[in-house]
């Protein structure tokens, strides 16, 4: 059977310039076929030495057990910083804890069912965009995705449409930015000093600025709805007037635009990028997208019968498997280690890859099969404890898991319904990591009307 496609790997001996130059162009196909094996890797540069971890008890050791000695490490700040400022995706310590303290309340469980209108709107808006669409014609799906992951984020965060001028601007800034910034930038190799150049590429910087000048705007009008008592009650109202339990501060007005940034970023791209992927399974996989469509044509569409939806879950969920949103992971030791047998100095960086766990020989069952079937098996359900991290594990577990898996359900229910994907003779996508896993040249599907 067709297996679903994998970047090559690099060859096993490389100079440090070579890997250097492949990893500037594809941080997943500059990496040895051996970490799919591998319990634990290490790789020295004369700048800082890396481990990379597969080994299931030691990324729970760094996720779960014992979270504050491996705190985020900085050198994937350096590249996301412009955009990102001290957002909580990159924050360490008392700094991140105050920021999850606010921002989780509006991801519980109860909020969850609030937002659930707006991801139906947004994926009933995809589904109308796409009618009329010539159906001998290819699409570029990474493009459809975008543009429903960012309408779901719009009409969730802030309760407007993606068609609203500022979020029609903010959209296609976010598409240009995350086609340039790679998930580490340059500066990750050398540590210096704030002031010390970063090398970011010229129209990165100026989309950052650009998206943030757009944030600042709907965020100012948010706080003025507040103080006016005008405000609708969305996760944007709910984050900005949620006090930290402890200190009862509330988020400043610069401290909302970096969360807003990542909320953004977290939200949108990731989710754009894992509905493409699943898409593009199910069209090379037509018995799967049969039942998935069955499930779509009985799900009555209320909250409450998300759960008869399982097919669809399971598929969403392999998906994530194959393609990760974020594919690695950066820790820093803030203390000496030991870690199978080696010492791991203060300082090392830690770097946990979904993209190898997910697909660890030595753990899954057909690592690089689609099976979404393979949740019901022993070994599924062994590896989902163990060895699947898509929105990472533990304390710094994405606070927006829930509200993904439903956006994620939801919209391939609600396009599978109305529509047919079929691939393109030719046109195989090739992943590649930017700020997510992408594909080199898009992902290209025909979509027929049902």
């Amino acid at each position: 059977m067709q297996l679903p496609p994998k970047p090559p790997s690099r060859a096993e001996k490389t100079s440090l310039w070579q890997y250097m130059r492949l990893f500037r162009k594809d941080i997943l196909s500059a990496q040895p076929a051996r970490l799919y094996r591998a319990w634990m890797a290490e790789f020295r540069t004369p700048f800082f030495r890396s481990y990379l971890v597969n080994d299931p008890d030691l990324v729970k050791e760094v996720l779960v057990r014992n979270p504050d000695a491996f705190p985020k490490s900085d050198r994937i700040g350096a590249g996301l910083r412009p955009l990102l400022g001290n957002s909580v995706f990159l924050t360490n310590g008392e700094t991140w804890k105050r920021q999850r303290r606010i921002i989780d309340p509006a991801f519980e469980g109860g909020r969850l069912r609030d937002t659930y209108p707006g991801i139906c709107d947004a994926a009933d808006a995809g589904v109308a965009r796409l009618a009329g669409l010539p159906p001998d014609v290819p699409q570029e799906i990474e493009a459809i995705t975008s543009h429903i992951a960012a309408d779901v984020i719009f009409r969730t965060l802030f309760s407007i449409p993606i068609e609203d001028e500022t979020a029609q601007e903010v959209f296609h800034a976010f598409r240009a930015y995350q086609r340039t910034q790679p998930i580490l930038n340059l500066a990750a190799f050398v540590r210096g000093p704030a002031w010390m150049p970063r090398f970011f590429r010229s129209e990165t910087r100026r989309n950052a600025r650009h998206i943030r000048v757009l944030i600042t705007k709907l965020t100012e009008d948010r706080l003025d709805l507040i103080a006016a008592g005008k405000a609708p009650d969305d996760l944007a109202t709910k984050i900005l007037t949620t006090k930290d339990p402890v200190t009862g501060d509330v988020f400043s007005r610069d401290e909302m635009i970096d969360q807003v940034a990542i909320f953004f970023l977290a939200g949108h791209e990731t989710s754009a990028a894992v509905l493409a992927w699943a898409l593009y399974l199910l069209a090379l996989y037509p018995e799967w997208q049969d039942k998935l469509r069955e499930e779509a044509d009985s799900f009555g569409g209320a909250f409450a019968d998300l759960s008869k939806l399982k097919h669809t879950r399971d598929v969403f969920r392999e998906t994530l498997r194959l393609y990760p949103a974020v594919p690695m992971m950066v820790r820093e030791a803030s203390e000496a280690q030991e870690f199978r047998g080696r010492t791991i100095k203060r300082g090392a960086q830690i770097v946990l890859s979904p993209w190898h766990l997910h697909r660890h020989t030595r753990l899954w069952d057909n690592p690089d099969g689609f099976d979404p079937s393979r949740w019901e098996t022993e070994n599924g359900k062994s590896c989902a404890r163990d060895a699947y991290v898509p929105f990472s594990a533990g304390p710094r577990i994405c606070s927006g898991a829930g509200f993904a898996l439903i956006e994620g359900v939801v919209v391939l229910a609600r396009l599978l319904k109305a529509y047919e994907f079929t691939t393109v003779e030719g046109r195989i996508p090739v992943p590649v990591a930017h700020l997510t896993v992408r594909s080199t040249a898009g992902i290209w599907l025909r979509i027929r009307s049902r």
